[in-house]
């Protein structure tokens, strides 16, 4: 009796500690997990335990939660193009700009058009390119978040290989920060893309003081000038190449979670590793092409 005592008390422990670590995915079989084989009496330290009980039921709820946790779902198909995922992207014109501001600021050329994305890159189209979604906040038009520099350079490269764009020579990469502030600012010399009262930020932006806490859907907030959505606010977008903090890693236009509106200027910038990841740290991308 003592030898499945013991069996039973070490399965029990490390039933406490697997279930305990794997609550997020079945919080259902743990309450299972206390309960006898019959479901009335819990599985308590005492002399009444069962030994026997004790090592059929966590056995038995070891292989529950074990199961539904080691299921794969079958890989969705590859996507053949940003199109068929629903990415959607803007011309931008070429021109000079104030880039900046204060000591910092300097004009700044872009000699070529480009083309960004209108929206942020959402969880669904994520998904679908790279097979995961580690966002926090669940939604598939909800902006992708939790992913790093290097994630959304890995998004960019997987994205670029697709079939119908490696056909048509299109290269996707994150904007570079010049690229990133002309497209925000979209023709304005203001604190913000629609002026300077940040009272009328709310119509524009999800920020600290509007968000609940949380990211939402793209495009739910009224576009910039140049028809990008959410430039101000839901959640920090990553710029292409690290300048004079390297190694560290830019991100610009502020995100529900921060200092207010001054976060969400379109001068507004913060650095970060190329390995962090937040639920506020998203991005978006630009695609060139490289028959032209």
């Amino acid at each position: 009796m003592a030898f499945f005592l013991a069996i039973g008390q070490t399965l029990w422990v490390r039933l406490g500690l697997y279930c305990g670590e794997a609550r997020s995915l079945c919080p259902e079989r743990r309450g299972f997990a206390l309960c006898s084989i019959a479901g009335q009496e819990p599985l308590t330290t005492g002399a009444s335990v069962n030994p026997f009980k004790c090592a059929v039921v966590c056995v038995a709820v070891v292989a529950t939660c074990g199961c539904e946790q080691g299921q794969r779902t079958a890989p969705a198909p590859s996507p053949e193009s940003a199109t068929s995922i629903g990415m959607e992207f803007k011309l931008i014109p070429a021109g000079t700009f104030i880039m900046g501001e204060g000591d910092d600021a300097h004009e700044v050329t872009l000699t070529q058009p480009f083309k960004i994305g209108v929206h942020e890159v959402t969880q669904a189209q994520y998904e679908q390119v790279m097979g995961v979604n580690p966002s926090h906040f669940k939604g598939a038009n909800n902006p992708v978040e939790k992913v790093s520099w290097n994630d959304a350079v890995e998004f960019c490269r997987k994205l670029s290989e697709l079939p119908a764009e490696k056909e048509a020579g299109n290269v996707y990469r994150l904007p570079t920060e010049a690229e990133w502030e002309y497209a925000c600012r979209a023709g304005t010399t203001t604190k913000y893309s629609f002026g300077d009262d940040e009272s009328e930020l709310g119509d524009h932006a999800w920020y600290s003081e509007n968000s609940g806490g949380k990211t939402h859907p793209v495009g739910s907030k009224k576009s910039n000038a140049w028809g990008l959505y959410d430039m101000h606010g839901n959640v920090f977008e990553f710029c292409q190449k690290p300048t004079r903090e390297y190694p560290y890693r830019v991100l610009r236009g502020g995100g529900w979670y921060g200092s207010g509106g001054a976060s969400c200027r379109s001068v507004s910038r913060q650095v970060e590793s190329p390995y962090a990841r937040t639920s506020n740290y998203g991005f978006r991308v630009i695609l060139t092409n490289a028959h032209k």
